[in-house]
């Protein structure tokens, strides 16, 4: 791997022995997550046991699940990136979440529910047709092909850019575990790991914005700094198509955007599901919108922080990274 450097400190970053130790204890523990089920399990032989963890699931497990889900590394590196290229118009996106969870809580997961399905393309056929259901599972088989490439490609390049582990060996790595403890443990080791997870990457966050807030001398002076040079805007009203982000395009157009996820994304409507009464399961869901506000601040924390400290040295002018996704993991404090 290339060696690259920090501006500010003149050091490589690179994971330490304390970070290879993390890294492994979190694949060995969903891993290990998965064993325990299959065995604690093994004489359950129901789809609903294998597909809905048997109904049975507290809310907060499966409310940690549906915030891991698809906060993956998209978001953890993604939105850092976009206050550090852009400004703090997309914290607007919050007001979308609670629009999504509204919707989907008292609309989408109680039709899903009452009809009790496992699959929400079940609903099409009842609805329409068997022929509109395939139609409707093979688009949606192809949509998450293509977002499970994205959302390990993204991982795999941090892991890339501080280990020298290759991109397609970091990408087999995660992707062999996930596999592994999804076959062996059915849809209880997917709610359990996923709020591991989950648990992990808020404690990641904050301790990057802690510790970098402490570098650049607080977080009220890396604001400032953001300040003073227009990143930090909230009155963008804007109608037009062309803009980045407007309040318009957040709010309205992310309540629908995440609407089609909370609501009817089979991968969401199953962790619901797994809930044991409607009551609950819109419980799991507002439940897990503090979880998204949570996320959404840090992580634009983290990019007003990550623009304060590279203020005057863009690390892409300078050759350090490729790509914006890739500041945050060669941020000198987070490896």
């Amino acid at each position: 791997m290339e060696r690259q450097y920090s501006i500010h400190t003149g050091q490589k970053n690179s994971f330490s022995m304390v970070d290879y130790f993390i890294f492994g204890g979190t694949l060995l523990v969903s891993s290990v997550i998965g064993i325990y089920y299959a065995i604690k399990d093994r004489k359950k032989k129901s789809i609903k046991d294998f597909l809905l963890a048997g109904g049975e699931m507290h809310v907060v497990p499966v409310a940690l699940s549906l915030l891991a889900s698809f906060m993956s590394a998209i978001t953890l590196l993604g939105t850092p990136a976009e206050i550090y290229n852009y400004t703090t118009m997309y914290l607007w996106i919050a007001l979308g979440y609670v629009l999504t969870m509204a919707s989907a809580a008292h609309i989408y997961i109680p039709i899903f529910y009452n009809l009790k399905l496992t699959s929400c393309y079940e609903y099409l056929e009842l609805r329409f047709s068997k022929c509109v259901r395939m139609i409707g599972t093979l688009v949606f088989i192809t949509q998450m092909t293509i977002y499970l490439g994205i959302v390990l490609y993204g991982p795999s390049m941090a892991i890339n850019a501080v280990t020298g582990l290759s991109l397609w060996g970091a990408i087999c790595t995660v992707g062999i575990v996930c596999i592994f403890y999804t076959t062996l443990g059915g849809m209880k080791a997917v709610l359990w790991t996923d709020a591991f997870q989950v648990v992990m990457m808020g404690m990641g966050l904050l301790a990057v914005m802690i510790q970098g807030s402490i570098e650049i001398g607080g977080l009220s002076k890396a604001w400032e700094i953001a300040a003073q040079n227009q990143r930090v805007v909230y009155d963008d009203f804007s109608v037009s198509p062309a803009t980045r982000h407007s309040f318009w395009s957040l709010v309205i157009g992310g309540a629908f955007l995440w609407t089609s996820v909370y609501g009817t994304n089979q991968a969401q409507v199953q962790r619901t599901l797994a809930c044991p009464t409607v009551r609950h399961a819109q419980m799991a869901i507002w439940l897990n919108a503090p979880g998204l506000m949570i996320i959404l601040v840090l992580s634009s924390l983290i990019g007003i922080v990550m623009y304060a400290f590279y203020a005057t040295c863009d690390p892409i002018k300078f050759g350090l990274v490729f790509a914006s996704d890739q500041v945050l993991s060669k941020y000198p404090w987070v490896f």
